[in-house]
């Protein structure tokens, strides 16, 4: 990992909720060297005093692991190798930017989040120094020190891939590490598994949230697979405008369809059924019921954005993201009554096109 092979290289998770926690604490229990860096002070506080607690669908487990609070970071001495970051997508730039003074000169960042962050992590500690991530696993947290981890191991699914082709031979001794918590894949094209998964993110997290509904019953909703789907559509067209491939993720066999809209299906299909239960709330909802925003911009508004810059409407994501943000401003309640409204724009622009 460094200069040094034979010494255990030094970890640290940088957002330490429902993600990054559970995974942090299979790290520690596989008995790697690991640091936990957190925002949230009950939650430092918490896990200081009876480590980290993990509830898993059959099992609990618990880690004692070192945990910092962010304004701690300025006291780092012995620069860390392996940075994995685990923080909402919008706060990816500051959350670099407070780590790269405590990264080692060969040291790695990875970016285990939603959206399309490698680069603006690349863009603070370099290319050669970046290591983009898909991740795929439910967890919540409502209480300091305890997360709530919905995939064990057999249906935790990772991918990772670096930026720089010269740090691609580098991955793979990563990818080792991470398969302590689930299963780990590594790609030469991070850039199109993470617009696949932005692709499926964009189908279910904001919309499920928009209706209030954990993501199977909002699935099920009448009217709203089809909504959902639209939305995983038009972001699919965005992925391949911006020349991106179509590539499996998810565990998911080679893809044997060069038809995107039903490969959005099927990979809304294994989402719903593989990597979800009957309760499972999307990130964004759980971030709304916690007073928390969503990343919003993040994933629909990227959609938006990139379809816009080749000339392309995406009046599906549109509405998603106006409404989504009318319930951030507290001016609409998240509610199933806005079904309606996201059926009404699909319907009206599947009439125009």
């Amino acid at each position: 990992m460094t200069s040094h092979p034979s010494k255990k290289p030094r970890i640290a998770f940088l957002g330490t909720g429902a993600q990054g926690a559970s995974i942090g604490a299979d790290f520690v229990l596989a008995g790697h060297d690991v640091t936990f860096i957190e925002q949230w002070p009950d939650h430092v506080n918490a896990i200081r005093a009876n480590g980290i607690t993990v509830n898993l669908p059959t099992r609990t487990i618990n880690a004692k692991v070192a945990a910092l609070h962010l304004c701690e970071v300025a006291e780092v001495k012995e620069p860390f190798d392996l940075v994995f970051l685990v923080v909402k997508a919008y706060d990816t730039k500051w959350a670099t930017q407070l780590v790269e003074p405590v990264l080692a000169k060969d040291g790695l960042v990875i970016g285990l989040q939603n959206g399309m962050t490698h680069e603006d992590i690349a863009a603070i500690v370099g290319r050669e120094r970046t290591i983009g991530a898909v991740i795929e696993i439910a967890s919540n947290m409502f209480v300091p020190g305890v997360t709530n981890r919905q995939n064990d191991h057999d249906t935790s699914w990772f991918a990772l891939g670096a930026l720089d082709p010269e740090t691609q031979k580098r991955v793979e001794p990563v990818a080792e590490l991470l398969r302590c918590t689930g299963t780990v894949e590594v790609t030469d094209d991070i850039r199109s598994a993470k617009w696949m998964k932005l692709v499926v993110n964009a189908a279910e997290l904001i919309p499920s949230a928009i209706v209030n509904l954990p993501l199977g019953d909002a699935a099920r909703s009448p009217g709203m697979l089809e909504v959902m789907r639209a939305a995983g559509y038009e972001a699919m067209q965005a992925a391949i405008a911006d020349g991106a491939k179509i590539v499996p993720i998810i565990g998911m066999p080679p893809v044997t369809t060069n038809h995107p809209e039903r490969y959005v299906d099927q990979i809304f299909e294994e989402v719903l059924t593989v990597f979800s239960q009957a309760d499972t709330l999307t990130t964004s909802l759980q971030d709304w019921r916690k007073g928390r925003r969503a990343e919003i911009q993040e994933v629909n508004g990227w959609v938006i954005d990139t379809l816009k810059a080749h000339g392309h409407a995406a009046p599906v994501n549109q509405r998603v993201v106006e409404l989504a943000y009318e319930i951030e401003a507290r001016t609409r309640d998240a509610c199933p009554e806005n079904a309606a409204l996201l059926i009404e724009i699909y319907q009206s622009s599947t009439r125009a096109s």
